[in-house]
């Protein structure tokens, strides 16, 4: 177990009006921690004495997060389950591990609520609180259910759901189910496009195509786009391009831009994605629940390439509610490289030549954005 004290700030309940701790339980990708934290920081900005702690699993990516947000952390040893008696053994040892850690950290504070964010780490925290009577409740921001959030979803009373699709998936349960959309982070609510453009040195005469895998970047999107960089050259004089291709991926696609003449910024992570976003006029990308949500509010006209390897291929029904509004286009992350390459290409020409089009996508953005999602989650929890 891994463990970090939550802000000083948050420390001064006893001076103040209340002693409300809120414990957030998920991790492994951003897709999971982002929205948790931008909940917490809307609690604490509606009520400052509230305490915010989160459970987390070991992936760095996880702890990176959390300690530039400046909220307190546990680790837990908690796995994914997956097929085979070693693996299933596995899980549930550390699935108990996992729920004692929880229960021990939970049942110190005597005003507790849950917020599972989903992943595999959320689940022991909620059968500890299940166990122990602390109020939980969860957030499910992909349009389908996964399989810890049907899980998690039995032990909650309360749920807060992206997509009105969703609810189909906790039907069986009384609980009361809120379509808030998704909450993001406080940057979202005023991006600041030109600390982006300084922060990357980029040419504020061109326009930006940001090519994005998410927080932990995507090896098939990083391949099609430099085996893209030739064509993509013949748009030199008006475009750049700003390339987070994951850290583990940095040195490997930086190179492939060394004879690259289209003006461009290559970066293992951007921490400022809400400025970012805002500065880019298209962009390629996965399509999680959250960056679907990210690129609808930051109104960017989007490519998006589901990840294709989940079973129950979620990322392409996520997508699929930006295509209906007529604010982005899919183009299938298909297991021929070449192939994947030809079809983005085809795409990006198209976007990359015709203002008009990104113009109307953009504005096609605001029909389906959600800004106050955070606050709608955040004052419902600080009803009780």
């Amino acid at each position: 177990m891994g463990d970090r004290f939550d802000k000083p700030a948050q420390r001064m309940a006893g001076k103040l009006a209340t002693s409300k701790r809120f414990f957030f339980a998920g991790g492994g990708t951003g897709g999971h921690i982002y929205p948790g934290i931008a909940v917490a920081e809307k609690i604490i900005e509606l009520e400052q004495a509230a305490k915010i702690h989160f459970f987390c699993s070991s992936r760095e990516n996880d702890t990176r997060i959390l300690k530039q947000a400046g909220f307190g952390y546990t680790i837990l040893p908690a796995k994914g389950l997956s097929a085979g008696l070693g693996q299933l053994i596995s899980f549930c040892t550390s699935f108990f591990k996992s729920y004692k850690i929880a229960k021990e950290v939970i049942t110190q504070s005597s005003d507790a609520k849950i917020i599972s964010v989903g992943g595999y780490v959320a689940g022991p925290v909620c059968y500890a609180a299940h166990k122990v009577k602390v109020p939980v409740a969860l957030l499910n921001v992909d349009i389908l259910a996964g399989r810890a959030n049907r899980l998690t979803g039995r032990w909650a009373d309360e749920i807060f759901v992206q997509f009105e699709e969703t609810a189909q998936y906790f039907a069986r349960k009384k609980t009361k189910i809120n379509v808030v959309g998704c909450p993001l982070r406080s940057g979202f609510e005023n991006p600041q496009p030109n600390k982006a453009i300084e922060k990357l040195g980029l040419d504020r005469n061109k326009k930006t195509l940001l090519i994005t895998g998410a927080s932990s970047g995507s090896e098939n999107i990083n391949q099609a786009v430099c085996s893209l960089l030739g064509k993509l050259d013949s748009f030199a004089e008006d475009w750049q391009i700003v390339h987070l291709s994951g850290q583990k991926n940095y040195e490997k696609v930086d190179s492939r831009y060394s004879r690259a003449k289209i003006g461009h910024k290559v970066t293992g992570y951007f921490d400022d994605m809400p400025d970012l976003l805002a500065a880019a006029d298209l962009v390629v990308g996965r399509s999680g629940a959250v960056s679907v949500a990210e690129y609808a509010t930051a109104q960017v006209p989007s490519i998006c390439m589901p990840y294709p390897y989940h079973k129950d291929r979620h990322q392409y029904l996520n997508a699929g509610k930006l295509v209906e509004a007529g604010a982005a286009v899919i183009v299938d992350d298909l297991p021929n490289e070449n192939e994947r390459a030809e079809w983005l290409w085809q795409e990006l020409q198209e976007l990359m030549k015709d203002d008009a089009k990104r113009q109307e996508m953009k504005e096609n953005c605001r029909a389906i954005a959600r800004k106050d999602a955070a606050s709608k989650i955040a004052e419902k929890l600080l009803e009780n």
